[in-house]
């Protein structure tokens, strides 16, 4: 990247931080006489999901679908039989005339499809996180500003009423300044937590999978059965992002979004001791819980010039002494608490906001917002409605990706305070930390633009 200070960098960064997808000159929107064409990448798991609610669509046709596994592919083959199958992304993204793609793969393969589709003119859905590397969102976000294309990345809950009403409590100060944020999430999901190391033994490659594809940009290794596909592969640093990944994109968003925050200052990590003892399991694998803290610069909306906000996973939660802001009351399995100069608000993940001290703020209610979708919205931008816009485009989630690959950075350098360039992409303080900033594809998947 070319040389520029930290404060020309967030000047020219201040509209995508909007989450605003604007549209270039000349642009042209799919024929309106005929349905989109759409391609689906990815169909297991997340990837049923979205195919199923693009699909629903009214002005959506299903003409591509694609998955390396054919066995997880039939129940949507079955679905869409007129579809053409392919088992090869790169061979759909060449045949195929389509106006749009959704990419629901494992994360070490979003930004490589995401790119490809992007370059050859197709609006794109991808599935959180946005990519694997920092570098990776970089380019991500820069192709999807440069196309103009309708770009929305699956935190689909970012589009929810209750969400939207925790944005709106912090930016009209409901609770006043924010002093500071406390985000976590501890659900039961032990397929998202391998102890390690990697297996030393290999298994027959089953003949519906092709693992070569499978693999793509990650360095090669023996298919082992159960161990990476179809379930486990978040929790293996070639492929995942591990929890903060997963979820963090969900959690961490609302607060990102209110406060108007665009990149950290710097990022630290406590981690579980066992994990950062072991170098087998710190090389191939994410602890079994973290506390990530993240220290952003403040904005009109903070208490103070700089403004932190803690990620805790794996049984962590904020300090028991912190119940007190939410009336003595038990921490959510999952959850956001927002402290403010005036009070608090408690977001549960799934759930509505809630403010305390509950009967200061009794007369409260909130605004009210008309129920959107994060798929119709991204078919109907695509038709150009609601000024081709979207909730979560690129440029944007490219911000709150680069913030949450951060916490995964870190988590290799327990007890370390990782201090953040943004304009030269890189850590200051602690270099060995920018070996993760930017993968090498595995030959024969390089692409142009990553």
């Amino acid at each position: 990247m070319e040389h520029i200070d930290r404060r020309s960098f967030l000047a020219k960064s201040c509209l995508i931080g909007l989450g605003a997808s604007v549209l270039p000159a000349g642009y042209s929107m799919p024929h309106p006489s005929r349905k989109i064409r759409h391609a689906c990448i990815g169909l297991g798991g997340m990837g049923f999901l979205d195919f199923s609610a693009i699909a629903a669509h009214a002005d959506v046709e299903i003409v591509a679908i694609c998955d390396i596994d054919t066995a997880r592919a039939k129940k949507v083959q079955e679905l869409v039989p007129q579809a053409k199958f392919y088992q090869d992304w790169r061979e759909l993204l060449e045949q195929e005339e389509i106006d749009s793609v959704n990419v629901s793969t494992p994360d070490h393969m979003h930004a490589a499809i995401t790119m490809t589709a992007l370059s050859q003119g197709n609006h794109v859905y991808c599935q959180k996180p946005l990519t694997h590397d920092i570098y990776e969102a970089r380019m991500i976000g820069a192709k999807a500003t440069e196309t103009g294309l309708v770009t929305q990345m699956g935190t689909q809950l970012a589009s929810m009423t209750a969400e939207r009403i925790g944005v709106e409590w912090i930016r009209s100060e409901t609770i006043g300044k924010i002093r500071e944020v406390y985000l976590w999430s501890n659900k039961p999901a032990l397929q998202y937590r391998p102890m390690g190391p990697r297996p030393e033994h290999s298994d027959p490659v089953p003949a519906h999978v092709d693992w070569d594809a499978w693999l793509g940009t990650a360095p090669e290794r023996p298919y082992v059965e159960g161990v990476y596909h179809p379930t486990w592969w978040r929790g293996w640093q070639d492929f995942g992002c591990g929890w903060l990944g997963d979820m963090g994109c969900h959690i961490m968003d609302m607060p990102f979004r209110a406060l108007g925050l665009s990149i950290p200052l710097s990022v630290k990590a406590e981690v579980d001791p066992e994990w950062a003892a072991d170098p087998k399991r710190r090389r191939e694998t994410f602890p079994q819980w973290q506390v990530v803290e993240y220290l952003y610069p403040g904005t009109d909306l903070t208490a103070d010039d700089t403004i932190k906000l803690t990620w805790s996973d794996g049984g962590k939660y904020p300090p028991d002494e912190f119940r007190k802001h939410i009336d003595g009351g038990e921490w959510p399995t999952q959850g956001a608490l927002v402290l403010g100069e005036n009070g608090a608000m408690l977001k549960v993940h799934r759930g509505g906001p809630r403010l305390y001290p509950r009967e200061k703020f009794a007369q409260v209610r909130p605004a009210q917002f008309t129920p959107q979708d994060h798929y119709e919205q991204f078919v109907d931008a695509m038709l150009g409605k609601n000024g081709g816009q979207t909730h979560s485009p690129f440029p944007y989630a490219a911000q709150s990706t680069e913030m949450v690959l951060m916490g995964t950075i870190a988590l290799r350098f327990p007890g370390q305070k990782l201090d953040w360039d943004a304009a030269r992409m890189r850590f200051t303080n602690v270099p060995e930390a920018n070996a993760f900033v930017r993968r090498t594809y595995r030959k024969g998947w390089e692409v142009e633009g990553l």
